[in-house]
């Protein structure tokens, strides 16, 4: 299995991580057990440099750096008008190779700066943008980011499209795959029969390098050759896709509806009752992406089509640990429980997904182990995420305890 996370930033993107740079990409991939990373940011010119320099090539499409696995990856947001109405949608982009790299940046560069910032902004529609990304490889993949995102999703209430057909129109056949994002899960995508089409895919888009951010959402595959070709059929024939690990909805911080200055965050429900404006200073709520699914689904909860690609939910191990200790998931406390059980069992993801219950309670309490345990079986309640809000895992008792107590 290769556990993969093609959408990431690097520090030259906006509200990054100064450590998000190759080297802390790849120790705390490790960590987290992460085969395949995108390398985010492609179509920044310095780091851009930097990958070339850095990264290994081989013939197939993949570049290797300390024993991890690159995809060469992007992002772009296009801000434009399209259908009387102002879009703002972000793709990902995928290519097989540092050549096809520099004919889409010298595209991009006769439509503007690509060196402010490692996502750019655009002024250009989403079927140009893929036209011309065809024309230099149609081995080019476009993915819509986090499509529901209220603001930058292609489905998102504040500047989105109600199709992916309806955003690319004639090139929408070049359109294989959506990203779920994090307010928004597989069941909820299943209910529009519009995207049975499109492949699910799941990335952290993370700005951070540590294995709270890093790979909280990802793709697993099983291949048998790590290629560029062989990934990029996956995704187009969900063939040797084997499941997505997804973080619950509700810790998104766009599942809900809310107004965050006013700290009001409703179900959809509750916002129709409100007539979607705030109770409290009688603005608009952003409207988040649980109601966009209720907007837009045609079919009733619970639905899954035949061939849809499976999915695991899971919490990031070191926002349970934070939960159970009551700090955050930066301190040092959490990091004295979390990198012993990394230490004995190798790596996040072979914690949260296999390690059984009594092997866990060699390493840390009982009680610790059955929230991993819980997790696992997507159990833990989040108290949902509104308007640029996270969600937060909370539990049963608030009773907060020592940490000597959680290790053996």
């Amino acid at each position: 299995m290769q556990f993969t996370d093609l959408h990431i930033h690097s520090h030259y993107s906006r509200a990054t991580s100064p450590k998000m740079n190759i080297e802390d990409l790849a120790s705390n991939a490790k960590l987290k057990g992460i085969d395949i990373l995108g390398t985010g940011d492609f179509t920044h010119p310095k780091w851009l440099e930097e990958l070339k320099k850095k990264l290994v090539p081989s013939e197939n499409g993949v570049y290797d750096y300390d024993n991890i696995k690159f995809i060469l990856s992007g992002e772009i947001s296009l801000i434009y008008s399209q259908g009387g109405k102002g879009r703002r949608v972000h793709h990902c982009l995928l290519a097989e190779n540092f050549a096809v790299v520099d004919q889409i940046n010298e595209w991009l560069s006769k439509k503007g700066r690509r060196d402010y910032d490692g996502r750019p902004i655009f002024g250009f529609s989403s079927v140009e943008f893929a036209e011309a990304m065809m024309s230099i490889s149609k081995d080019i993949e476009i993915i819509p980011a986090h499509a529901w995102t209220p603001w930058f999703g292609i489905l998102g209430s504040m500047g989105g499209f109600n199709s992916i057909e309806e955003c690319f129109q004639d090139q929408s056949k070049h359109i294989h795959a959506i990203e779920t994002g994090l307010s928004s899960d597989p069941p909820m995508n299943w209910r529009l029969s519009s995207l049975d089409k499109y492949t699910l895919v799941s990335n952290s888009d993370s700005h951070s390098p540590y294995p709270w951010r890093l790979g909280r959402e990802i793709n697993v595959f099983d291949l048998k050759e790590i290629t560029y070709n062989n990934i990029i059929n996956a995704i187009r024939t969900r063939k040797n896709f084997l499941f997505t690990v997804e973080v619950s909805p509700s810790y998104g911080k766009y599942h809900f509806d809310g107004h965050r200055i006013c700290n009001i965050s409703m179900s959809p429900d509750e916002s129709a009752k409100h007539n979607n404006t705030c109770p409290r200073c009688n603005k608009g709520l952003t409207i988040g992406v649980l109601h966009r699914v209720e907007e837009l689904a045609d079919r009733q909860e619970g639905y899954k089509p035949a061939d849809a690609v499976p999915y695991k939910s899971l919490i990031p191990l070191s926002e349970i640990i934070a939960c159970i200790t009551g700090t955050d998931v930066f301190t040092k406390r959490v990091w004295e429980i979390y990198n012993p059980l990394i230490a004995k069992f190798g790596n996040e993801f072979n914690v949260l997904l296999n390690i059984e219950k009594e092997e866990l309670k060699k390493t840390v309490n009982e009680k610790l182990a059955e929230l991993i345990i819980k997790n696992r079986q997507g159990k833990i309640k989040i108290i949902p995420g509104y308007d640029g809000v996270y969600g937060k895992p909370v539990l049963e008792s608030k009773k907060e305890e020592s940490l000597k107590g959680f290790l053996k």
